[in-house]
């Protein structure tokens, strides 16, 4: 970014004050709450609860999400022991308005052993999620059921569609920001080959990868083999998604973007380039006119010409200003569709306030794109094209200064719905790659403020009244000698020779070109031929080439300042790459508050708040026979309700084992209740029951569960539980 200012001093020290203020209240001010999860689902519970045992084969097997999550019948896949397939096949909808929450049926007469559950889903980000567990029937048993090696969009599938996503955001930078950079910038870019190949080329990538990514969604929530990209059915089934359905959106836009990108370089630049000559036309009519008059008596006609010539001029003004407003005003409605495509489908579009969240997205976006996109323009028309008028580096710079505005207040949000609390900042991806962010926009920023002193020095682009094609003889010699390498240290003398052939050559083609005026009479001892010589004119044309591409070079080193903004500028480009990335990963990583929660969850071994609980508990006495692991059911693990607990004791080898002593006690020690004891019966080997277990709090309540082995050998153990109401 480049900052400007009338003051240069004064204004670049408050900008720099302004923005690193506003990144220091991204942090302090937006990370303090604590809310719900939100956004990329996860597991946080399942019954039965991973690596239970249940007395006897459950009906169903039922998997709780944070947030919806898209399933089909072979999402949720149940193997027994061998490796077969046992349950309904048939995908159960159990979520009700709080609770996304799916099943899958299980047969009646299931054998004891222990079962895996393999579950793969699609998050309402578009991100796939995946996972397995076992639990056991009866006691557990070796198996050999297959679990997936692998995670749900990752191996080779899954690092080509992170590649084509941040090549996605890429070209959505070139193709958004160097169009904006042009209309609103520097029109005259409209003509440098640079900036045209630049919006062109980014438009051309985010259209390639826009169908790559189409063709990936495929495998990358699926299979995970790579061949599934030309399985059609697949590709039906990813058009009725809503990531499915934003890619072709986005298609469709680009193509209103492709019709936008050929009026910007076609009819916008030749009414630029036409207004550009035609004033000059005006000056040079006004005083041919001026000089004919004072020879003319009659007059009449200078008048007319200067009007038709005002006229012409006026005509030309409105087209250039109409051409202007309507690219200016399709290109926000085009830019802001491609933006909602990405806001629609991923972490915007769920979890905590979507309707706001959204919207935010969409202007977060277009703030990066008029950002780091007309940074690069910048670059390019800067080391190559002519030298960039300091008028039009100042306009960029209040459009970037506007933009990191933007960004910081949007990123304020985002930082504060995504994160939630200060340490998520350092214990979860997600917050360390938000920091990682956040540094890097503190370096772009200082970057910025050098950038803005060469600003403040530029002298305007001087404007030479010697055409192209009239560059002296010397001129032309020096750099067909600088081109071909062949100077040397006697180079002024061949410099002075080429230049004598060079006037000559010229000589003779303006001479063959006249055909107004009759070829003179060839002197004595002068050539009879007329016709110049093909080889030689292709010469003197490539001499006049490198001369011009010389001249541009000369003229863009020769200024120091400009030379000091380019180099600011390109380091400035530079980060902005390695910032792009980061922010490509950041938008694939889990939200700090769902991974927080999830590890909450965990935690406790409790499956959720509110519904039916399942403990595991190893313990260890210390004496003969005293390791062991106690399975603990609380169901349905609600407060008031008559809750039913079932206590099994299994030995390291998983055979039910009897101990002398057992004693099971709750406790609330924000509420000071407890520790209420629950009286068990032996109801079989290994196996205790409680009946009528009262909790008269919904919380989080501490379990504690005494183990004794021996008359001497004895050990507590505590475990946390979420009793919902």
């Amino acid at each position: 970014m480049v900052t400007t200012g009338l003051r240069p001093r004064r204004s670049a020290v408050l900008r720099l004050l302004v923005v690193a203020l506003a990144l220091a209240g991204t942090l302090l001010g937006g990370l303090g709450g604590a809310a719900p999860a939100s956004a990329h689902a996860a597991l946080t519970g399942s019954t039965p609860a991973p690596g239970s045992v249940a007395d006897r084969a459950p009906e169903q097997v039922t998997l709780t999400f944070s947030e919806g999550v898209a399933m089909g019948d072979d999402s949720i896949r149940v193997l027994d022991p061998q490796g077969k397939r046992v349950d309904e096949k048939k995908l159960r909808n159990l979520s009700s308005d709080r609770v996304v929450k799916y099943g899958a049926g299980l047969p009646s007469g299931l054998r004891d052993g222990t079962y895996t559950v393999a579950w793969q889903a699609v998050s309402a980000d578009s991100h796939p999620v995946s996972g397995a567990f076992t639990f056991s029937v009866g006691a557990p048993s070796k198996t050999t059921a297959p679990v997936p090696q692998q995670e749900a969009g990752g191996g080779l599938v899954g690092a080509l569609y992170g590649v084509a996503r941040y090549l996605a955001y890429a070209g959505f930078v070139l193709l958004a920001g160097g169009a904006a950079f042009v209309v609103a910038c520097r029109p005259a870019a409209a003509l440098v080959r640079s900036v045209q190949r630049l919006v062109v080329y980014g438009w051309a990538l985010l259209t390639g990868t826009t169908v790559v990514m189409l063709l990936l969604r495929t495998p990358y929530t699926g299979s995970g083999d790579l061949a599934d990209v030309f399985d059609l059915g697949g590709l039906q089934q990813v058009l009725i998604t809503k990531p499915g359905a934003a890619l072709v959106s986005r298609l469709l836009l680009l193509a209103a973007a492709a019709l936008f990108v050929a009026v910007l370089f076609g009819a916008y630049a030749r009414a630029y380039e036409t207004g550009v000559a035609g004033e000059g036309d005006e000056s040079d009519a006004a005083g041919a006119a001026g000089a004919s008059g004072e020879a003319d008596e009659a007059g009449g006609s200078d008048d007319a010409d200067e009007r038709a010539a005002s006229d012409a001029a006026a005509v030309q003004a409105r087209r250039r200003k109409d051409l202007t407003f309507g690219l200016g005003f399709g290109g926000v409605i085009v830019a802001t569709g491609l933006a909602a495509t990405w806001a629609m489908a991923e972490h915007a579009s769920t979890g905590l306030q979507p309707a706001v969240a959204m919207p935010v997205d969409v202007l977060h976006l277009l703030a990066v794109a008029a950002w780091l996109g007309g940074l690069a323009a910048l670059v390019v028309s800067l080391y190559w094209g002519p030298p960039v008028e300091r008028a039009a580096v100042r306009r960029f710079s209040r459009i970037a200064f506007g933009s990191v505005v933007v960004l910081v207040a949007t990123g304020l949000y985002q930082s504060w719905r995504q994160v939630g609390t200060w340490r998520a900042l350092t214990d979860t991806s997600y917050g360390q790659l938000l920091l990682l962010k956040v540094a890097l926009v503190v370096v772009l920023v200082g970057i910025a403020w050098l950038s803005r002193r060469w600003t403040g020095r530029l002298a305007e682009v001087p404007e030479t009244d010697v055409p192209e094609t009239e560059v002296s003889a010397a001129e032309v010699s020096a750099a067909e000698l600088r081109a071909t390498g062949k100077a040397e240290t006697d180079g002024e003398k061949d410099a002075e020779e080429a230049a004598e052939k060079a006037a000559v050559g010229a000589a003779v083609t303006a001479a063959t070109a006249t055909t107004a005026s009759p070829a003179p009479a060839p002197k004595t001892g002068s050539s009879p031929e007329t016709t110049p010589d093909p080889t030689r004119a292709a010469q003197l044309a490539r001499q006049q080439a490198a001369v011009r591409t010389a001249r541009t070079k000369r003229q863009r080193d020769a200024d120091p300042e400009r030379l000091g903004l380019r180099r600011s500028v390109l380091a400035e480009a530079s980060v902005a790459v390695i910032l792009l990335v980061v922010t490509t990963a950041l938008t694939a990583t889990e939200p700090a508050r769902t991974e927080a929660a999830v590890k909450a969850t965990s935690g406790g071994q409790s499956a959720e708040a509110g519904r039916p609980q399942t403990l595991t508990v190893p313990f260890d006495t210390g004496g003969p026979d005293g390791k062991g692991t106690a399975r603990i059911g609380l169901t349905p693990g609600r407060s008031g309700s008559a809750n039913a607990l079932k206590l099994r004791i299994t030995d390291p080898s998983g055979k039910p084992m009897d101990v002398p002593e057992v004693k099971v006690s709750f406790t609330e020690k924000s509420k000071k209740l407890g520790p209420l004891s629950v009286t068990t019966r032996h109801t079989g080997k290994g196996q205790w029951r409680a009946s009528g277990v009262q909790l008269p709090v919904p919380g989080k309540w501490r379990l504690s569960l005494v183990v004794r082995t021996s008359d001497i050998d004895q050990v507590t153990e505590i475990k946390n539980v979420k009793i919902g109401s």
